[in-house]
């Protein structure tokens, strides 16, 4: 049985959901034993983090498989946008994270307790920031199979876990080796930060996909370039793009002869799809052939970049 690039992405993209969740449960199990050997908050913040990102990857993992449903009777355009819904989820709940966090850092720095069993803290810290570097790279090679969103935005929080680990560390070796437990509570009160900083990349970018914002210009022109490669197509407007989790959904007319017949303006059409989908095999595309020197029919205002007539 032979796949497809959609079938492809969406296989890529529901393994490594499973194994974010597997890691997340892994981390929150080791970070709860060292927390009560040595009641860090830095190792507080992590376990807090942590947990919450078990929270955000099951989001995930239901996200993709919901968004890779076929298109139906109520959803034409199919179920992409429940990658974004996944990544505003994670984005609120590690702006509660930071939120937590910081609160508690800010009340150890002004009441700094002691960092207890230390070493089995710093142990923990070093196991949870190598697998959360195995998990990232798996991920890397997942999101570049699939493009999916609600990977890249699980991705993010545990890249931004893994560098937080490396503050909690220097909390936590502070709190027990140096003596100097308001490092610790300095070294939460940065992770908290690090989150907040995060969470607001993952809200831009999943606005941008729930309110249609166009893709780059650099792909914008990487389409109207493959498209204009066959000379019979002569211009190019109302061209129109936008994501749908990891789908590219193209539409624009096309200045066609008059004279070619249904059928010759059909291969041209199909052709300029193929082109299309050699460099983006995941895109939907609607191509609208036009005789060429006819006004376009639009019932909304033409302008801005994608809207202009492209010279061939």
């Amino acid at each position: 049985m032979t796949t497809t690039p959609h079938d492809d992405a969406h296989l890529a993209a529901r393994s490594v959901t499973r194994l974010s969740v597997g890691v997340a449960v892994v981390l929150i199990a080791l970070k709860a034993f060292a927390l009560g050997a040595s009641g860090s908050v830095a190792m507080l913040a992590s376990l807090t983090d942590s947990a919450l990102d078990l929270v955000a990857s099951l989001a995930t993992f239901f996200a993709v498989r919901w968004a890779a449903a076929p298109p139906d009777a109520e959803h034409r355009y199919g179920h992409g946008k429940g990658e974004a819904m996944a990544a505003l989820v994670q984005a609120g709940l590690i702006f509660a994270s930071a939120v937590f966090i910081g609160w508690e850092a800010v009340q150890r720095i002004f009441d700094p307790r002691p960092v207890s069993s230390g070493y089995w803290a710093v142990m923990v810290v070093l196991i949870s920031i190598a697998l959360t570097g195995w998990l990232v790279w798996m991920q890397d090679r997942a999101i570049r199979r699939s493009g999916s969103m609600a990977v890249k935005a699980d991705r993010a929080h545990y890249a931004a876990d893994m560098a937080a680990g490396a503050v909690v560390l220097i909390g936590v070796v502070s709190g027990t080796f140096l003596a100097a437990p308001g490092l610790d509570a300095a070294a939460g009160l940065i992770v908290a930060v690090w989150l907040f900083w995060g969470a607001l990349g993952l809200l831009r970018e999943a606005a941008d996909h729930l309110l249609d914002r166009a893709v780059p210009d650099a792909d914008r022109i990487a389409i109207t370039t493959a498209v204009l490669v066959d000379p019979r197509i002569t211009g190019v407007h109302q061209l129109r793009s936008r994501m749908a989790g990891s789908v590219m959904m193209i539409q624009m007319h096309v200045d066609l002869e008059p004279s070619l017949t249904l059928e010759q303006a059909h291969a041209i059409v199909v052709g300029a799809e193929q082109r299309i989908l050699e460099a983006y095999p995941r895109a939907d595309i609607l191509i609208h052939p036009d005789p060429r020197g006819a006004a376009p029919a639009t019932s909304v205002p033409v302008s801005g970049p994608e809207d202009a007539p492209a010279a061939p």
